[in-house]
């Protein structure tokens, strides 16, 4: 399982405190805590199987983490874990590991435990990944974290905004888009994600809001479309 430690997790980074910034990089964080046993845990979430903000499996599965963390005091760096999963699960050759019902689960088992090592995941994000082993739910990760970004951003008064650009912009520059997605949206806090778009050409995106329906686009991509448009000569026929 050497792909796992090379894998990159996500690190927060608080330049302001209503700004948090995700990349990309790797990051080694190390959290301790005592929690009741796995079963306990199931048994817990189950009971959240028609719980508010989603009916969907995964919805059901997100809140019923967000709910473990808040009333642990542990909402922000539970997060922060989510992120890792997020990214860990990104590689194809592991998600189709865990998503092959030949494998055993025991199998799986170890595997999630390497996994929690090598992140240095709290003992309650572990024992949730277990708890989607267990219950044959674990092809549904990718899913999970997003509903969990959902939870997270509502109680958190928190707008998610995903940055895109061709390379990597400097914190100053990510801190300014912060303040001004917070500026228009009116969220206490703003959470930045950031990506790599080649296709971009240059310069960046921003999208936000309700399943991010807002897009501020200043990219030369978005330029060259534009002067494409106005230069449509379209059906004008020339006359000589």
């Amino acid at each position: 399982m050497a792909a796992l430690h090379q894998t990159a997790a996500s690190l927060q980074a608080k330049l302001l405190p209503t700004i948090r910034i995700s990349r990309t990089t790797p990051a080694n964080l190390s959290f301790s805590a005592t929690f009741p046993s796995r079963r306990l845990r199931l048994g817990h979430l189950r009971s959240h199987a028609a719980t508010k903000m989603s009916t969907s499996a995964a919805g059901s599965y997100a809140t019923a983490l967000a709910e473990v963390a808040a009333s642990n005091d542990t909402l922000e760096v539970t997060s922060a874990d989510v992120e890792k999963i997020e990214s860990v699960f990104a590689d194809p050759q592991l998600f189709d590991f865990f998503a092959n019902p030949t494998i055993k689960v025991e199998k799986k088992l170890e595997v999630v435990d390497e996994i929690a090592s090598s992140l240095s995941l709290q003992p309650h994000t572990e024992n949730f990944l277990k708890i989607l082993v267990d219950a044959k739910r674990i092809d549904i990760v990718k899913e999970i974290v997003t509903e969990f970004e959902t939870v997270y951003n509502k109680l958190t008064n928190t707008e998610l905004a995903v940055v895109s650009s061709v390379v990597e912009l400097e914190e100053q520059h990510l801190t300014q888009i912060a303040k001004q997605v917070q500026k228009l949206s009116g969220a206490k806090n703003v959470r930045i994600k950031t990506q790599i778009d080649p296709s971009l050409v240059a310069g960046f995106t921003v999208r936000f809001g309700n399943s991010g329906s807002k897009l501020i686009d200043l990219s030369v991509k978005k330029q060259l479309e534009e002067i494409a448009t106005q230069l449509d000569l379209g059906n004008i026929q020339l006359t000589v």
